[in-house]
């Protein structure tokens, strides 16, 4: 069966396979330096996470009676923090892929080494600790509500999509990084204005009053697609729209393949540009 797949959309799977053991190494290696010297060490990935979801749900404790009327504080702050968990992850490598390459020079100058593996620890390293957050989340749910919704099991389905999607992303940020570092600038003006296009602190459902051209321009973000769908499923008890689950499957992949195509293009210039 593998044999009739185009090579093309197999490749990166396959050179990842191929250097398996160097990215598991350089992932280790980062993640025992995140935390080096610190007196609490990898505690700070629990308790970062815990303090800002005490933080939201203390806060809206007081304002949620007249911000979202019949939702309790509890689902209010947890349908924030899932959004912000999904959106940091995205923020966080929007922000770090266009200087990847330069923080890596010494290893990319080697013309051995694999420079598209940089992505892969990148990417593996920031979805692991938004996986502690939302661990932290399935804690603080069973502890307040005591149960927790079934649909939670296909959380899987959303992650597996949404990780090629970034990848993707990255790949396509550290090409352009490596050619002009005014492509981190950019990202640095762009994420926080995309922070409130993106359904974080609302739902998409509450766009149905603005303007048709405005709703539709909120319904591109696709990381705004994630959000919903990883609430629907991690909070409200609902299977995601398929038709729209499979749309945003298809986009993501595309875009995967898109960004490894385009790094692997320009991968023996970035060599001599950086």
């Amino acid at each position: 069966m593998l044999a009739s797949i185009p090579p093309a959309y197999i490749a990166p799977f396959e050179r990842a396979w191929r250097n398996r053991e160097l990215i598991r190494a350089v992932v280790r290696r980062e993640f025992m330096s995140r935390f080096r010297g610190s007196f609490l060490g990898p505690a700070w990935a629990v308790l970062a996470p815990l303090l800002m979801l005490l933080t939201y749900t203390t806060l809206f404790s007081m304002t949620v009676p007249q911000l979202s009327a019949g939702m309790s504080v509890m689902d209010y702050a947890g349908g924030i923090f899932i959004g912000l968990i999904v959106f940091n992850l995205f923020s966080e490598l929007a922000y770090r892929a266009p200087i990847l390459l330069h923080e890596h020079v010494n290893f990319v100058k080697r013309s051995i080494f694999p420079s598209e593996t940089i992505a892969w620890t990148a990417t593996i390293r920031a979805f692991t600790y938004a996986g502690v957050a939302f661990g932290v989340y399935i804690a603080f749910r069973l502890l307040t509500a005591g149960t927790l919704p079934l649909t939670i099991i296909l959380t899987p389905l959303l992650v597996v999509p949404f990780f090629l999607f970034i990848l993707g992303v990255v790949w396509f940020l550290m090409a352009l990084g490596a050619f002009t570092r005014d492509v981190a600038h950019i990202m640095a003006s762009i994420v926080p204005v995309m922070m409130f296009a993106t359904p974080i602190f609302y739902r998409l459902e509450q766009i149905a009053q603005m303007s048709v051209s405005t709703a539709w321009l909120l319904r591109l973000n696709i990381v705004g697609d994630y959000i919903e769908m990883m609430r629907a499923v991690a909070l409200d008890g609902d299977v995601p729209n398929v038709f729209g689950y499979l749309i945003i499957v298809i986009v993501s992949y595309a875009v995967f393949l898109a960004g490894y195509q385009f790094f692997m293009r320009y991968k023996s210039v970035i060599v001599d540009v950086i």
